[in-house]
């Protein structure tokens, strides 16, 4: 295959979706990953520093399938039959049942995880391995916590991360339009992860520790990024939790989402509707957000 290159990516011609085809036809046992691999290799596609551009090419095969280009082989496992990354390596830690009553834990110990320290090991090894969704890639801007008792024992994980582009009933209720929502959504954050460890048993910690964490959210993003925060979201997957701690902690219940992932922009990738939980940091927030 011979293929010219646009702002290093590949232009593929109806000839060259033909050699990919017989290329995945030829190769029944191969999965999606091995022919992206096998891919890269003829097109000589690599990152300045000699790896293949795996992933990359992995979502453009996507998009040609999405088309009715090619056609790929099926998924070799489901988005929800997660494995944990074999790259991130555990991290020895104690797995005691705690059970104290929550007064008992208190004062709690919220660690902002830094670069390049032993509790940032550890909060990446127990989301890997304990969170249903596993560690996640393409964070953008970001803050990580990992709380601690009064004991110095590990609770929980929490991780905030950048806000979804398009959520109606979020949306609504800010009162963007598509332009202003472009202009600040960088003042919006979501909590993607929030881990609850699972050998705690402690009734209402949850809910304490997501509203303890928000008191400091706004200020901690200042300190790493310059601006502050005005809003949390998080998704709650109905399937499998109720978002109870979510509404003790005074989160605001909006609606729920379509069943699409933020990459989905065929509408064509389907998973569970989620919960759409918010926590404004300010009275003022649509104000702050509508400048």
């Amino acid at each position: 295959m011979n293929l010219l290159k646009d702002n290093d990516k590949p232009i593929i011609a109806a000839k060259d979706t033909k050699s990919i085809q017989e290329l995945i036809h030829d190769n029944p046992s191969w999965g999606r990953t091995q022919i992206s691999r096998e891919l890269c290799g003829l097109w000589n596609w690599y990152t300045p520093n000699g790896k293949l551009k795996d992933i990359a090419c992995r979502k453009y095969l996507l998009k040609l399938h999405r088309r009715g280009d090619i056609t790929l082989p099926p998924l070799l496992r489901s988005r929800r039959s997660y494995a944990p990354n074999r790259e991130i390596p555990d991290v020895p830690h104690s797995v005691n049942e705690i059970h104290e009553g929550l007064q008992a834990l208190t004062p709690l110990l919220i660690t902002p995880i830094l670069a390049n320290n032993s509790c940032r090991r550890l909060f990446k090894c127990f989301i890997n391995r304990y969170h249903y969704l596993g560690y996640p890639r393409n964070l953008g801007e970001n803050v990580w916590y990992l709380v601690f008792d009064r004991y110095e024992r590990p609770l929980a994980c929490l991780l905030f991360a950048s806000a979804a582009w398009k959520v109606a009933p979020r949306d609504v209720l800010i009162g963007w339009d598509a332009q202003t929502r472009q202009r600040n959504l960088m003042f919006l954050t979501n909590n993607s992860r929030f881990l609850l460890l699972p050998w705690v048993r402690v009734k209402n910690l949850a809910s304490h520790i997501l509203a303890q964490v928000v008191k400091r959210l706004s200020g901690d993003w200042m300190v790493r990024y310059h601006h502050c925060i005005h809003l949390v979201e998080t998704f709650v997957d109905s399937s499998k939790f109720d978002g109870a701690s979510y509404r003790a902690a005074n989160w605001i219940y909006a609606g729920e989402t379509k069943g699409r992932t933020r990459q989905d922009r065929f509408s064509t990738i389907q998973v569970p509707n989620k919960g759409i939980y918010l926590y404004p940091l300010s009275k003022n927030f649509r104000e702050d957000l509508n400048p």
